[in-house]
């Protein structure tokens, strides 16, 4: 009972068809970095992983970079030109005022002291620049179940989401919240603008009776994702 990311996306344009305005967490995160992108603009990719988003942008960005504490992803990037260096976010190796835009896919979760690593990006930020995220909303039912499995997540993940073992990262969902990220904004000199929250029930849509189950559940329970932007003050 594998829930593959192509199982995943059948099931979400179902429910695109279902609910015409909606948008994916994804394509609502890529809108919003397109929409503040200028030709000189220099891009941070922290968390960068195996490619990701800068893959997707592609030549709209034209000055890239990314950043991973994984040296194996960096290793197997997908943009073999793209510069990168080892680091965590609450070390980044740049000067200060380097970067326009930095861009966090599905890493604030995985920060074990976010307002170290926020106060990082505003370091290496221009004065105007901004932080564009994706992230899991942690009071999001599929957040709880995960917590509530976390004993089980190295035998759970490989198993339901076809994912490699090696791909699970401590999660600690301490910027998770709208409440904590007005706050961490606040603490480092930035400001919270743009937030949406995002439904999805594709992601406990094993079969087809849980996917009409989580659809219903979609309606009631807080979203599953949080994308947004953070502009430095």
């Amino acid at each position: 009972m594998t829930l593959s990311l192509e199982k995943q996306n059948r099931y979400r344009a179902q429910y695109r068809r279902r609910r015409p305005s909606w948008q994916p967490a994804t394509e609502i995160y890529e809108g919003l970095i397109r929409a503040v992108l200028r030709p000189h603009s220099v891009v941070l990719d922290v968390g960068c992983g195996r490619g990701g988003v800068l893959e997707q942008l592609g030549e709209a960005v034209a000055f890239p970079c990314g950043v991973d504490s994984d040296p194996v992803s960096l290793r197997e990037h997908r943009l073999p030109h793209l510069p990168r260096a080892a680091a965590r976010a609450e070390a980044l190796p740049f000067r200060a005022a380097s970067f326009d835009l930095i861009l966090c896919s599905w890493l604030f979760e995985h920060l074990q002291a976010p307002q170290r690593a926020l106060s990082e990006f505003m370091r290496v930020l221009k004065p105007s620049g901004r932080i564009i995220f994706i992230t899991p909303n942690a009071n999001s039912l599929v957040t709880i179940l995960g917590w509530l499995l976390r004993p089980l997540q190295r035998y759970l993940v490989p198993r339901l989401y076809g994912r490699d073992e090696a791909d699970t990262f401590p999660l600690y969902y301490r910027a998770n919240t709208l409440s904590a990220l007005r706050r961490l904004a606040e603490q480092v000199g930035g400001t919270l603008e743009q937030v949406r929250r995002v439904p999805d029930p594709s992601y406990l849509a094993f079969t087809p009776f849980l996917f009409r189950l989580s659809c219903m559940l979609a309606e009631i329970t807080p979203p599953v994702h949080l994308v947004g932007m953070i502009q430095k003050s």
